[in-house]
C-alpha cells in the first residue's frame, strides 16, 4: 500500500471539514481557481469522459444572474461567497473522447444510446463535482455545496444555445462559523457497509 495521508490532512479533507453557509470577505484569486481545477481534473471518470464543466461566478453581474435563480435560503450564501461554482454537465461530452481516451478511437460510438449517455453524464459529472470539493479543501478553501436553485433558470441564464446543463452549485472561499450547524450524525459501518 502507498503511504497514507497524515491525520492533519485527513482532518482537512474529511473529519473536520464542514459545509459552510457564510463567508469571510477574502477573495479567491483566478490563480487559485486554476490550481483548483488542475487538481480536480485528475479524478477518475468512465472512459476518462470528464463531462463536468465548471463556471466560476465571481463578478457582480454574473452573481446577480445566479442569485435570481436561487431558492431564498441560498441567496445570502451566494451573495457573500467570493466564488460560486456552477458544476455543469456537457451533454456532448463524448465528442472529446478521441482526445481524452486516445487508445480507443471509437469510444464515442458507445454513446449512441441516449439513456447510456445520460447515465454516464450524470454519474461522472457528479463525481467531478465531488473532486472539486475535495480539491478545494486540499488547497485550504471551504465549500458550501447546494442544490436549492432552479436548474432551468440557471441553464437559460448561463447555458442557452449550448449543450451544458447545470448539476449543482458550490460556494467556495473562507467560511465563517456563522450558521455553521453542529455536525450531523453519520451511519456507522455496520449500517452502511457489508463485507461479503
Amino acid at each position: 500500500m502507498k503511504k497514507s495521508l497524515d491525520d492533519a490532512a485527513l482532518d482537512l479533507l474529511f473529519r473536520e471539514a464542514r459545509s459552510c453557509n457564510r463567508w469571510a470577505p477574502e477573495p479567491v484569486s483566478d490563480q487559485t481557481l486554476h490550481e483548483l481545477y488542475n487538481l480536480l481534473k485528475f479524478g477518475p471518470t468512465a472512459l476518462n469522459s470528464t463531462p463536468a464543466r465548471f463556471v466560476f461566478i465571481k463578478g457582480p453581474v454574473a452573481k446577480a444572474k445566479l442569485i435570481a435563480c436561487l431558492a431564498p435560503g441560498n441567496v445570502v450564501k451566494v451573495e457573500q461567497a467570493p466564488v460560486t461554482v456552477i458544476v455543469a454537465m456537457d451533454e456532448k461530452f463524448y465528442e472529446k473522447l478521441p482526445i481524452l481516451f486516445p487508445h480507443m478511437p471509437a469510444a464515442k460510438d458507445k454513446f449512441t444510446d441516449a439513456s447510456m449517455t445520460q447515465l454516464t453524464l450524470m454519474r461522472n459529472a457528479t463525481l467531478q463535482g465531488a473532486y472539486l470539493i475535495l480539491a478545494a479543501r486540499a488547497i485550504g478553501l471551504d465549500c458550501g455545496p447546494m442544490s436549492g436553485f432552479d436548474n432551468a433558470k440557471v441553464d437559460a441564464a448561463f447555458f442557452g444555445g449550448t449543450p451544458l446543463k447545470s448539476n449543482f452549485l458550490c460556494a467556495i472561499g473562507t467560511g465563517t462559523a456563522e450558521l455553521l450547524f453542529p455536525r450531523n450524525p453519520r451511519l456507522p459501518f455496520e449500517e452502511a457497509c457489508t463485507i461479503i
